[in-house]
Formats: structure tokens, sequence, C-alpha cells
């Protein structure tokens, strides 16, 4: 069933250490995503057994795997800390039948030599919310990393109380990071990160190895999909909550989902991670936190930009100065898209914040105003007024909005089907998230986590009966803090 080719395996022994999951007393399934089994090519039944449940437990090691714990370094909350994989371990590499290569990691899979003195496991309430938002991102269309499964422990793990273990399976194009070249560049120097670069240009930008400077273009690749990724996140309020350069992955997927979430009434400082004191990972903040961890990337590549430093600064800081110009880009055409717009240029940016200040000014939510906009009944038929739409400013704003609506050649039709394909019916809601989250890890109860998994596949839908999902929190329900499980 398993096809294993272990390249990282095959990389310098400094950027890994060998480490076998340590196994759990009682292992039991949570949740196993069958699509995305389906999707890897893996049987379905071959993993519903007892030895595939052993394997996902980390109870047993499938034939062809090569277990290791990644070495890596990052700046947190922007200091600079050596890391890795403290609870972690990388089973291998997975060729699926269309030749995709993909990283098989165990999460809570027990301590490595990265541990820090941490116990290595991992709690079922978090695993799940990985699970729930990475579906709900993929569903958006969003490049994340994916969850294969959830598998309980039979153990309690000792948090800020005694809570159920769990190990959830994770599925990445990669786990490299940032943080993997500011790990090689203290532990091996130049020669490493050219070996580090060199595998990152093989596995995922091929098309690197024609430019005239590889490096840069490797730079300038990564530069690319993160900008792209994080206009994304914005487009959909999505707020990651822990973008230290160890968060960041170099073929541009969304990874570790601990205290992440979604927005509802639209504030751009708005934060929930416990440990976010300053704001630093606020929503409004992502696109210029990205370019700073994006320097942290160049910084390492210095050495290999240009024999000279002075002229490999330059060529990192002209390629770092189009990351504003490429987000820009990136966020006008698809906040553009969500209001009906199909060419959008610099001329609409005044009516898309103009929009978003109203949005700020009535403390309206962010999902269901633009879906309102996009004339769908169906689905927010149910759901209370939003006093927005009886401002006389929004009138006023909706003049602006018809007009330029009216200079396209598209139909109103056709602008209304461009913005219900950008506007998502249903996100993955804190407070509804938290309340699936409770009744699994307190009354073992998984439908709701099911249901909402279900839901959040097809989110642009209008979607009979899911009326309550779309809707706001009551006062008891808000969620104002979310936490990283660790």
């Amino acid at each position: 069933m398993w096809n294993f080719d272990n390249s990282y395996a095959r990389l310098p022994d400094s950027l890994h250490a060998r480490q076998a999951p340590t196994p759990v007393a009682q292992p039991q399934w949570v949740v196993l995503n069958r699509a995305l089994a389906t999707e890897l090519g893996l049987s379905i039944a071959a993993l519903e057994s007892a030895k595939g449940l052993a394997v996902l437990a980390g109870n047993a090691l499938p034939a062809g795997a090569q277990p290791l714990a990644q070495a890596y370094a990052g700046h947190q909350f922007g200091n600079f800390t050596m890391l890795g994989d403290g609870r972690a371990v990388l089973l291998g590499e997975h060729i699926t039948p269309d030749g995709q290569r993909v990283d098989i990691q165990l999460k809570g899979s027990g301590p490595t030599p990265f541990s820090r003195r941490g116990d290595g496991r991992a709690v079922l309430g978090p695993m799940l919310r990985e699970y729930i938002i990475s579906e709900a991102l993929h569903g958006l269309g969003i490049p994340t990393t994916r969850s294969l499964a959830v598998v309980s422990s039979g153990e309690a793990v000792m948090r800020q109380m005694r809570e159920p273990g769990a190990v959830l399976t994770r599925i990445a194009s990669s786990h490299l990071r940032v943080g993997t070249f500011e790990y090689a560049i203290r532990k091996g120097g130049v020669e490493l990160v050219r070996e580090l670069a060199d595998y990152t240009i093989e596995r995922h930008y091929p098309h690197c190895r024609t430019s005239d400077n590889i490096y840069l273009a490797l730079l300038e690749a990564v530069m690319e999909r993160q900008a792209t990724l994080i206009a994304s996140w914005m487009q959909v309020g999505f707020i990651h909550g822990v973008m230290n350069t160890d968060n960041m992955s170099l073929c541009g997927e969304s990874i570790d989902f601990g205290p992440c979430a979604f927005m509802d009434s639209y504030k751009p400082m708005t934060v929930f991670s416990s440990i976010d004191h300053q704001g630093r990972y606020a929503y409004g903040n992502q696109p210029a936190i990205g370019q700073w961890n994006l320097a942290r990337l160049a910084e390492t590549l210095l050495p290999l930009l240009a024999d000279e430093q002075e002229q490999a600064v330059e060529l990192a800081q002209q390629t770092l100065g189009r990351y504003v110009e490429r987000y820009q880009q990136a966020w006008l055409q698809g906040m553009g898209a969500k209001l009906g717009l199909f060419q959008a240029d610099s001329s609409d940016r005044q009516l898309i914040e103009d929009w978003l200040q109203l949005l700020d000014e009535q403390q309206a939510d962010f999902t269901n105003s633009f879906r309102a906009l996009a004339g769908d009944p169906a689905s927010l038929a149910e759901l209370p007024p939003q006093p927005l739409f009886d401002s006389p400013a929004f009138a006023a704003w909706r003049q602006r909005w018809e007009a330029r609506l009216a200079q396209q050649s598209e139909s109103a039709e056709q602008a209304k089907a461009l913005m219900q394909r950008h506007n998502p019916q249903l996100i993955a809601r804190n407070h509804q998230v938290e309340q699936a989250l409770q009744a699994a890890s307190e009354s073992g109860d998984l439908q709701p986590v099911l249901r909402l998994v279900a839901l959040l596949q097809t989110p642009y839908q209008v979607q009979p009966g899911c009326a309550d999902y779309c809707r706001l929190p009551e006062p008891a329900e808000r969620v104002f803090q979310t936490f990283c499980g660790t």
C-alpha cells in the first residue's frame, strides 16, 4: 500500500535525527479522512485494519519507512531559537499513483532529541482542530497541509489539566521551512545551505535550474507562493496566529494550525492567539510578516547569490522589494472577484478599501457581508438583518460599486456568479469549532466534528439546512482566545 522513497533521509545527518515513534498504550480510531486516502492511492481497508491503525498510532512501522525528526530553527515572535520536531516523526515520503511526493508525518508521536524536555505528545482537541482547519482551508481552495487521520492514544496528557492524548497523521508536500535554512546556515554553513537549496529546487522548483542565478530564482519562487498564499488567507478572514519562520513552508502551503482562527466581525487588528500579547501576528499584520520571514530566508541565501556580499544584498533586496507588488496584485484580484470585478486594477483599490472600512465601522461580519452582496437569499434568509445595509454610508458606496460593475462587459448575472465562487457561505467559525471539539474531548461525541468537516468540503455552495453554521456567535459563545496545545 505504502510507496516510500525517502529523499530527505538522504540529506546530511545534521538536518535530522533518526527517531522511531514511541508506541501508545491503546490506540483507537477517532477519524480517518477517506477522501484524502483515496487521493493518495492508499487502501482504506488496509488503513482501517488493526495493522493500519498501529501504523497511524506509531505502534508499527510500514514497509519502506525511515522515521526521523527534522531539525530546524526559527524566529519565534521575532526571537531566534534552535528548534526541531519536538513531538513529530516523519515516517517518510509516499509517492502517489500520479507521481506526487508527499510527507507522511505523525504528530504527537513521542519525544525526540529536539523535545527540549517536552513530553512529545499531543492532545485530542488540538489535533482535531488541525483536522478541521486544514480541511476547511482545502475546501476553500487554499494550499495547505492536510490530515489523514486522528487516533486516540489511550493515554492522558498533562497540560493545564489531564487531557486525552492523540496522534495526527499530517500530509504535506514537504516540511521544508524558512527555519530549516536558518538551522542549516548555523550548523553547516554555506555548503549545507547549498545542498539544502539544491534539494528544495529539485523537489519543488525544478524550473529554477534554467535560471542564470538559480538560488535567486529560488528566493523569487518562494516569495511568489508566499505572497499569493497570504493574500488568499486575507480574502477569507483567516488568521494563522503564529507566523514564526519555522511555520513558513517553502512550498507555499499553510502549515501548523495551533491558535489559528477565522475572523467574524471585520477588525484588521484581530488577534486570537493566547500567546500573541503584542498583536505581532494580527490579521492585518500578516502580509508584512510574510515579507519579514522571507528576509530571514534571504539572509541564509546571500552567500549563494553572488560572490560579493554587497551585490548579493542588492539582489536579495530587489527580489524582496517585489513582494509588496506581488502581494497587492494577488490581494486586488482576489478581493475584486469577491466584489464581482473580473479585472480589478489599481483604480479599484479605493472602492475595496472603502467597503472594508464600512465593515470595520459597523463591526459587520466579514463572511456574511460579502456573501450578502453576492445576492444569496437562500443561505442568508434565516440570519438576522445586518445594520450595515441600512446605513447611508453603504447606500453611497453601493452606487459607486454598481457603477463600476456596469462598466464591465460581463453581465450582472455573470458578476453575481463570480462573487458566489469567491465568497464562501461557510467558514470554520470559532465558536462552532470549539463546541465540536468540546463534544469530542469531553463526551466522545464526534458527530459535531464530522458534520462540520462535511459541510466545509464545499463552502461556496448553498447547502440546505446549514444556516446555523452561518450565524454569528451569541455573546456567551464568543471565542476570544485560541491555544496551541503544546
